[in-house]
């Protein structure tokens, strides 16, 4: 276990000490979901890769330094330790860049952890195209590809904070290692606090005649948004939050399927391999007639801009899905 600084031990002005004091509630809420299991009497262990104030386990530190475990700038080392603690009885919670944790250490992630099956929490933050000008080497477009391609490893990627720490409360008795993939703690709320969520099901927000899209983390907000502006204007559109990737929910989706003309995907990832080919795989599987429009990062690597900036780039805010969708909407007959 480590020292761990808090705002009487920080020069006032650091990096450290404006990073403890600035307001991220949608990151706070991923101490508040441990908060909830330690008090269940869960053994639970957190750590992270030196980012403990980009992922908000600053506060579980300060409330537990006993719990806490600081592994710097050692990702794979940190995932290896995690499945070592879960053989001890404990349940880890770890948490570096969705860059460096779902792609460098997918090696640790399917022998140490998935292959042995130990009960490790993975949380890949700042995930996408959200760290913006770090570029392409801190961009995580390819890690729902590698996490749902791991055997015994589910996938779970909250639209929102409050959706982030119900997970971690709905993972109290998951069997399974889980690879959370989550934003940076500045998108904009679609639950209230304490809206319950259930691992593998998707949770509909209603289905459109003509189209429903199927979204799954910081798309989910702009997706609704895209839904509300196309339905006043007379279109039938829903939307799937499909927040659990893997167990995929295939009800949900052969539902989304029978009433829909149109399905559309809507993610901040490569269309190759992410949520549009998982949603495909269901059709294909079960022989279903229906044009598929997968909406996302198009097998490139992403440009180096603000965050802002790369969601208007790429169609992934609200006037970008809207365009996608009224496209696809065109090719109804």
């Amino acid at each position: 276990m480590t020292a761990f600084l808090t705002k009487d031990t920080l020069a006032e002005g650091s990096w450290q000490y404006r990073a403890l004091n600035a307001v991220n509630p949608g990151l706070d809420h991923f101490s508040e979901g441990l908060f909830a299991l330690v008090e269940a009497g869960v053994p639970v262990i957190a750590g992270s890769a030196d980012l403990q104030y980009s992922n908000g386990l600053n506060r579980f530190a300060e409330r537990y330094p006993e719990r806490y475990i600081s592994f710097g700038i050692s990702e794979q080392n940190m995932v290896t330790a995690a499945a070592g603690l879960a053989t001890t009885g404990h349940v880890p919670f770890v948490a570096t860049f969705a860059s460096f944790l779902g792609l460098l250490c997918c090696e640790q992630i399917r022998m140490d952890v998935a292959y042995c099956a130990q009960p490790v929490r993975m949380v890949g933050h700042h995930t996408g195209i959200s760290l913006g000008f770090y570029g392409t080497s801190h961009h995580a477009t390819e890690d729902i590809a590698t996490t749902r391609a791991i055997a015994d490893l589910t996938v779970i990627s909250p639209a929102d904070g409050p959706q982030f720490a119900e997970a971690i409360k709905a993972s109290k008795d998951w069997p399974e290692p889980i690879y959370f993939r989550i934003g940076r703690g500045r998108e904009p709320d679609v639950y209230a606090k304490g809206t319950p969520f259930t691992i593998g099901k998707a949770i509909e927000h209603g289905i459109g005649e003509e189209l429903t899209i199927i979204a799954c983390g910081l798309p989910v907000h702009p997706s609704l948004e895209a839904a509300k502006i196309l339905n006043a204007e007379g279109r039938s559109v829903g939307v799937i939050d499909m927040a659990t990737i893997k167990p995929l929910d295939r009800e949900a989706i052969l539902k989304a399927a029978g009433r829909s003309k149109i399905l559309m995907t809507a993610e901040e990832h490569n269309v190759l391999g992410g949520l549009g080919s998982a949603v495909a795989e269901v059709l294909c599987d079960e022989g279903c007639g229906i044009r598929l429009v997968r909406h996302g990062i198009h097998d490139e690597y992403s440009l180096i801009a603000p965050p802002t900036h790369l969601y208007a780039h790429y169609k992934l805010d609200t006037a970008g899905i809207v365009e996608v969708a009224r496209t696809a909407l065109a090719k109804i007959r």
